[in-house]
């Protein structure tokens, strides 16, 4: 029996899968509640690397090179695609004050850092890694290693970032929990309260559009058409039911008022009360469907023709008799409009006869199964985008080279914009939320598997014999500095609820484990609403920072 001779492509994939395997059981592992989660594999491959370098093994380095490009590629693609629906919308209104607070985190962070290279003089290249380890923010990382890379630094530079992470990785996860128990008990913080304000507030903002039920009486409106009532159909209040003459009926543009007519409204609060006071009182009993032949159904945006058409052009009140009332679109409600856009995924709710709802649904598609299908081909055309989109030089002045968003930052960004986008053509940007968390853990595996494998061999001097114990208490500055500062300004200058504070602080350092813990003090949502707010802004700031800091400083 021959021995045994493993081919390089062999070693590389037994070395990345075992410092899966071994990284991701080392992740499970947890104290109370936290733990290193897919951090895991980055110190699981920083063990196999040491060992490999002491067995006398080395693994090609271009082929571990493209290994970890496109793992961060895949992972920051997916993260797009997932964030990208709500990612606009969450610049707006209350989400603004909370990304505010979270960005503000951010600066912060690179501020602490900026000063702790010209304090201590700690070279940039390592400097980025502990940024991006005090933040627990891997995708960071990777951009820091992409950005040294397209300055044209050495294979040792290159892989110094991500000693610097090893390094300040674990004091990241512990720090943001312990500002969130500072905040708790130096404010005396009462959660319970916190909680119930919290969903008071909320239910004052809700997301989802209201409705009113309201008798005609206004003499100057009798004989008039719907159309021709201002502030009807397209200024943001649709009518979706109408009893007349004790028929329950479909409202149609044409249809005439007459006084005495019933209309159930669908809109903003205010734009309902206005149009109360312009056509009458509000109705003692609600106009239900319940004993008629009308009925309501909401409806999955499934079909490639419906996606991306106007409601008006669709024409469905006319060709079908049923009236579209509302569009919820990543779980915030929209009032339909003539000019309203039907996006792939949107759920519409249809008011109308039972036959023509069923014929209505054949238009707008109404196949669930449709949303948990991945459009490959959609993926990489986006990956495609992406590379060339970072790819492209941006001259800044001051800096030394021209700023690129990168491997990290291009498909980032791209993703972003077709999340939102939804579909177009032949082409779906709907990605099932499994099929998304598969694809992102599994390129964040190979990432960090194959930086692990390459550090391994320097992590221990670094730590023992050199500045690692520096490292770590720099590390400490940048994680607690921003997270203090603007946990107790928000807190106690501007009033923030402590527990969407809290998952403020956590989404700022993209932190799943500080959310859980955040989570923990209270059954309320304050805390997840929070993080899904400001992880977009916050997860792109991350990315771009590291490389902004390499292009400023990397060649002073």
């Amino acid at each position: 029996m021959t021995g045994l001779n493993l081919g390089e492509v062999a070693q590389a994939t037994m070395a990345l899968a075992l410092a899966g395997v071994l990284g991701l059981l080392l992740g499970r592992l947890s104290i109370r509640g936290v733990g290193l989660g897919i951090g895991g594999v980055l110190f699981a491959g920083i063990a196999l690397g040491d060992v490999s370098a002491r067995l006398g093994l080395h693994f090609n380095a271009e082929m571990m090179e493209f290994v970890r490009e496109f793992g961060l590629i895949l992972f920051v693609f997916t993260i797009g695609i997932q964030v990208g629906p709500g990612f606009f919308g969450s610049l707006r209104r209350s989400g603004l004050q909370l990304n505010l607070a979270a960005a503000s985190v951010v600066v912060l962070g690179v501020l602490v850092t900026l000063a702790v290279h010209f304090a201590f003089d700690v070279p940039v290249q390592a400097l980025v890694g502990i940024m991006s380890g005090a933040v627990t923010n891997t995708p960071g990382l990777g951009a820091a290693t992409q950005a040294l890379a397209d300055v044209g630094a050495g294979a040792d530079a290159v892989a110094m970032p991500s000693l610097g992470y090893a390094v300040a990785y674990p004091f990241g996860i512990v720090g943001i929990l312990l500002s969130m128990l500072l905040l708790r008990f130096l404010t005396r913080v009462d959660i319970p309260a916190e909680a119930e304000a919290y969903d008071a507030q909320r239910r004052r903002g809700s997301g989802s559009l209201p409705s009113l039920d309201v008798v005609v009486e206004n003499r100057n409106l009798d004989g008039l058409r719907l159309a021709e009532v201002p502030g009807l159909f397209d200024a943001g209040v649709v009518p979706s039911r109408m009893r007349k003459d004790g028929a329950l009926l479909v409202p149609q543009r044409d249809s005439v008022l007459a006084c005495g007519d019933v209309l159930h409204l669908v809109g903003p609060t205010e734009k309902l009360q206005a149009m109360r006071l312009v056509l009458g009182s509000e109705a003692a009993a609600p106009l239900t469907t319940k004993g008629t032949d009308l009925a309501w159904a909401r409806v999955v945006v499934t079909d490639r023709h419906a996606s991306g058409h106007r409601l008006r052009s669709l024409r469905l009140e006319e060709s079908y008799g049923v009236s579209v009332s509302r569009i919820n679109r990543a779980g915030t409600e929209l009032p339909a409009q003539g000019d309203s856009t039907l996006e792939f995924g949107d759920i519409v709710t249809v008011v109308g006869p039972r036959d023509s709802i069923d014929r209505v649904r054949g238009i707008l598609g109404d196949e669930s199964r449709r949303l948990d299908e991945v459009d490959f081909p959609g993926v990489f055309l986006g990956i495609v985008l992406g590379v060339l989109l970072g790819s492209i030089p941006i001259a800044v002045p001051g800096l030394p080279a021209p700023l690129k968003l990168g491997l990290a930052g291009g498909p980032l960004v791209v993703a972003i914009l077709l999340g939102r986008l939804g579909s177009w053509g032949p082409f779906t940007w709907v990605m099932p939320p499994v099929a998304n968390h598969a694809l992102r853990e599994f390129g964040i595996i190979l990432f960090l598997a194959v930086v692990g494998l390459k550090a391994g061999d320097r992590f221990l001097d670094t730590l023992i014999t050199g500045d690692g114990l520096a490292w770590v208490g720099y590390g400490v500055m940048i994680t607690l500095v921003p997270l203090l500062l603007v946990g107790f300004v928000a807190r106690l200058v501007f009033g923030f609820n402590y527990l969407a504070l809290c998952g403020v602080l956590a989404g700022s350092m993209t932190d799943p484990p500080a959310l859980a813990f955040a989570n923990a003090q209270s059954p309320s949502a304050a805390a997840s609403v929070s993080y899904a707010a400001v992880y977009p802004l916050v997860m792109g700031l991350r990315i771009f920072a590291p490389q902004l800091l390499v292009l400023m400083l990397f060649a002073m």
